[in-house]
């Protein structure tokens, strides 16, 4: 994965569009994945599922948390990537109360196909969703990679260290302190 361009996709998002009235003022804008990694140095994270256990009550929510010591590793955005469309992802954002993590609908799973990373989850009732992953992305480049192990189909369990938000910091500090 190492020095691997990440797929060129559109995301189907939905954004707030304050000149919409009425209880739904949001508006479809896509975005593609040079809007997302291009000129930037990003972490992304994809997991299985928003509103999972793992994912609300750790992941994402340290992510958010540690933002500001992400940044003084020279990064400039951390986005979380699930198999959810942008419904379900933009209501798990406000639930959480983001600020600084922005979250990305792959709705089709297309990224995450692309990436290696799409695994059937029938026997959790998910269907085809992410593996649990994340990566440090330079102007779109697969710099540094975090896979959770046991990658497969029908997981029984849902492994959850390597892609934790410290173990990427522990990486960006050792790699800044060797530099």
């Amino acid at each position: 994965m190492i020095g691997r361009k990440v797929p060129n996709v559109t995301f189907r998002t939905r954004v707030r569009d304050e000149s919409i009235e009425g209880p739904n003022p949001f508006r479809w804008q896509d975005m593609t994945s040079n809007d997302y990694f291009k000129g930037k140095r990003v972490v992304l994270f994809s997991l299985p599922g928003a509103f999972t256990p793992t994912c609300s009550t750790y992941q994402l929510p340290d992510f958010e948390k540690l933002f500001p010591e992400f940044q003084a590793q020279g990064i400039d955005e951390i986005y979380c990537m699930s198999v959810n469309d942008a419904f379900v992802m933009n209501a798990w954002a406000k639930g959480q109360n983001l600020a600084h993590v922005k979250v990305i609908p792959d709705g089709s799973g297309e990224f995450t196909r692309k990436m290696g990373m799409l695994v059937n989850k029938d026997n959790l009732g998910f269907g085809m969703r992410s593996w649990r992953y994340a990566a440090i992305i330079n102007d779109g480049v697969v710099e540094q990679w975090f896979e959770e192990e046991g990658f497969s189909d029908m997981c029984e369990t849902d492994p959850y260290s390597v892609s934790s938000p410290q173990n990427i910091l522990e990486n960006l500090k050792r790699e800044a302190k060797a530099a």
